[in-house]
């Protein structure tokens, strides 16, 4: 009797310790992967920053930071296994849209079409990714090291006041820029007929990806002011079940 206590006390201790480093091993992770991701968008803005004192315009700005924009706004679908394999105790499904609708800006409407990169909708929704992701990196790389200065987190949970609606119409506004160029090219669209029979159309597609911003948008704006009302003011936040 007393051997099988043993053993089951030996069983726990081993499957504590193997929490353990999982858990350590997770957290170095995160913090390698925060601090990267941080420097990265860091770059990205001394980098916007330094074109456009050194040319005096936006034009060309986008075309200059593509390459690190398309790296580091691409390698966040990391963020989505993160949330899948449970390091990170956040929605799959709501850091999912976040990130794709991100690539599908980056990949699908600023870097096809040429012709709107010079837009001043572009230039703004980057600005706004860019302080956006550098406070939010920031915030995590503080809050895993166990230093987190308050203005960083008060800077987290106030910025994206502002911040997010304008870079939705940012968003937006490029997309409508980008329509009538998808029109003319037909750009990665399949007309019939075709050996696979199927049809499919950019331009209306664009348009439906506009039309979603209406019932996502609020959702996530006002998911992240019930964070900003639970984390600055600590208020407890009940989930409805829907």
């Amino acid at each position: 009797m007393a051997s099988s206590e043993e053993d089951g006390t030996v069983e726990e201790k081993e499957n504590n310790n193997k929490k353990r480093t999982k858990s350590a091993l997770a957290t170095a992770w995160l913090t390698f992967y925060n601090i990267a991701m941080t420097t990265g968008w860091l770059v990205l803005a001394l980098a916007m920053m330094h074109f456009y004192i050194q040319k005096g315009t936006h034009k060309g700005l986008y075309r200059s930071v593509a390459r690190t924009l398309k790296f580091f706004q691409t390698f966040a679908l990391v963020e989505v296994g993160h949330c899948a394999i449970g390091i990170v105790k956040t929605s799959v499904i709501v850091t999912g849209v976040q990130v794709c609708s991100r690539i599908f800006m980056v990949w699908f409407v600023t870097n096809s079409i040429r012709q709107i990169q010079n837009e001043e909708s572009v230039i703004l929704f980057l600005v706004v990714w860019t302080v956006t992701e550098v406070t939010r990196y920031s915030y995590y790389t503080f809050n895993l090291l166990n230093h987190l200065p308050y203005f960083i987190k008060w800077a987290r949970y106030n910025f994206f006041i502002i911040l997010y609606p304008l870079g939705v119409v940012g968003e937006l506004f490029t997309i409508y820029a980008a329509l009538p160029f998808v029109r003319r090219s037909g750009m990665y669209s399949l007309r019939l007929p075709n050996k696979y029979n199927v049809s499919f159309d950019y331009h209306y597609c664009l348009i439906i990806v506009m039309l979603s911003y209406i019932p996502l948008f609020p959702q996530l704006y006002f998911h992240m002011l019930r964070q900003r009302r639970k984390v600055l003011h600590g208020e407890v936040i009940v989930e409805k079940d829907d």
